[in-house]
């Protein structure tokens, strides 16, 4: 199954589960398994009209369900709305085949797990899969008080509940004030995993610079950009590879717009280069890449493009569509 095809799925239980979080549990819609995925992956979320990207929080080796978390957020784009309102149990949906750019480390010996509030998903996932192994590791959540604690009756019922240390910001326990403790000095078979809004990201980042942390010991997961994304630039000529059609992409134009218009798939979700739905193949160019999602050496090698917000410093692109 390729990672354009998208999957259908019966909604089964919808369970709330913190203020604002409800957890909706997706089955099968026919006689065949769920495609398989790795704890830090998400799925594309299609419903009402609107594709949503929310990370899979399930156990990785079932197969029989996937389970997601949805913050209605307060000043969203109605993706979130929509499942609260609208989603209940016994409705078909679908969803993209799972994806992940924000994978685990197989040979890390310990690895300290940081989320920021609903950036807890992937985190609850990468937690499952390393207690399953019997691998050490830690996951702090940092949110406002107990109320705002999401995913918390879920917590509480797993068997690495010990492992879970939660901040409350309202009693003082902010991350700002408890990097030094969280973020611990690098060494030799150490990993840091970091979700959750820009300003902890961005602060759990800059502590991990200061410690002189290796760039590919610690991985981070955005829900934001740190930055507004600039689309716009120099004309220049994307070409299918499937077809050898050549299409002009205008200054004010992204290549996703280019594709669609042209016939071909484009799978879009957050159209800011942060999510990785759009990533294609490149076959010859060299893209310009403005993406947050693919890493310093992704970039560098220049495989993939987020046809979405991404452009080209050649005069001409040629894509694997």
């Amino acid at each position: 199954m390729s990672a354009g095809e998208l999957v259908d799925v019966v909604v089964g239980r919808i369970t709330p589960d913190g203020e604002r979080v409800v957890l909706v549990e997706l089955l099968p819609a026919g006689p065949h398994p769920l495609p398989p995925f790795e704890a830090g992956a998400h799925v594309d979320l299609h419903v009402g009209g609107f594709v949503r990207q929310y990370s899979l929080l399930g156990s990785d080796d079932d197969a029989g369900r996937y389970v997601v978390g949805v913050l209605r957020e307060r000043a969203g784009r109605g993706g979130s709305a929509a499942v609260h309102d609208t989603v209940r149990s016994g409705d078909r949906l679908q969803v993209s085949v799972p994806r992940n750019t924000f994978g685990l480390d197989p040979e890390a010996e310990h690895s300290v797990l940081v989320a920021g509030g609903i950036g807890l998903t992937p985190l609850v996932a990468m937690a499952e899969r390393l207690h399953r192994e019997g691998r050490s590791f830690e996951l702090h959540v940092f949110t406002w008080s107990a109320g705002t604690l999401p995913l918390g009756a879920h917590l509480a019922s797993r068997p690495w509940r010990d492992r879970v240390v939660t901040h409350f910001s309202s009693a003082g326990d902010s991350f700002r004030g408890k990097a030094p403790a969280v973020v611990p000095r690098p060494r030799p078979g150490l990993a840091l995993y970091v979700c959750g809004p820009l300003g902890l990201t961005a602060s759990a980042t800059a502590c991990a610079s200061a410690l002189e942390w290796p760039r590919a010991d610690v991985h981070v997961e955005h829900f934001e950009r740190s930055a507004p994304v600039e689309t716009g630039g120099d004309a220049f000529t994307v070409v299918a590879a499937s077809t050898g059609t050549a299409m002009a992409v205008a200054g004010d134009e992204t290549i996703a717009e280019v594709l669609r218009r042209h016939g071909y798939d484009v799978v879009l979700s957050c159209e800011q280069g942060i999510c990785g739905s759009c990533l294609t193949g490149v076959v010859d160019g060299v893209p310009d890449h403005r993406d947050e999602v693919q890493t310093v050496d992704e970039h560098a090698a220049n495989a993939q493009v987020n046809v979405c917000c991404s452009r080209s410093q050649t005069p001409t692109l040629t894509l694997a569509v």
